[in-house]
């Protein structure tokens, strides 16, 4: 079922849509596909928005999807783009056939992600199956709440919730997978995928996915 999912880093994620290549927040690229279809930005860190790995993966005809308050910040690159689509978060949407929702990302108590910018996890629904991926954020009341099949959820404490916090959210939305993302690199420690995968209700199949 995941065998369409690759994570390369943080919240560097590919999905891989029929002939289709979707990318989430592209970062730290060891390879230039140029194959991009759609581009899907959570929000402007820069381990998150990189302008140099967008180049690696950026295709002929790439739509990029941002959050709104973004819209300034990727003006310089902007021309490079098919079409750019903007979005808020809690609402659906449709990029080059492609159904997506986008969920608020933010941090409760931390000042790092606040939820006045804006920023957001987006649902993507492909093959039957809707895959969140969560973005940098805590276990908000909105990410709780979220529907879902397929879960990358952040586990490396610091600028989202830590791994115990992140197997929490996973035991309230009881996703068939869930994929640790966002550790090892920059924030946490690749150890806690196992701290994760020990507090996940065995219920839900946990996949590793980043390769240290």
């Amino acid at each position: 079922m995941t065998e369409n999912i690759d994570v390369f880093g943080q919240n560097s994620i590919r999905v891989k849509d029929g002939d289709r290549s979707v990318y989430i927040d592209p970062f730290r690229m060891q390879i230039t596909p140029n194959d991009a279809d759609i581009i899907f930005l959570t929000h402007d860190h820069y381990d998150h928005f990189s302008p140099e790995d967008i180049d690696k993966v950026i295709g002929k005809n790439t739509i990029l999807v941002i959050p709104e308050k973004m819209e300034d910040k990727v003006k310089e690159i902007a021309d490079r783009f098919a079409e750019i689509i903007t979005v808020k978060p809690g609402a659906s949407y449709e990029a080059g056939g492609l159904e997506f929702e986008t969920v608020p990302a933010y941090n409760i108590l931390k000042p790092f992600h606040p939820k006045s910018a804006g920023w957001v996890g987006y649902i993507l629904k492909t093959g039957g199956k809707r895959i969140y991926i969560a973005g940098d954020t805590d276990a908000t009341k909105e990410a709780k709440a979220v529907k879902c099949d397929i879960a990358l959820v952040p586990i490396g404490g610091t600028y989202t919730m830590d791994a115990k916090a992140a197997a929490g959210l996973v035991d309230e939305l009881e996703p068939e997978i869930a994929i640790p993302v966002h550790y090892g690199t920059g924030v946490g420690s690749p150890s806690d995928g196992e701290i994760f995968e020990k507090n996940v209700k065995k219920s839900v199949k946990i996949e590793h996915k980043i390769r240290f």
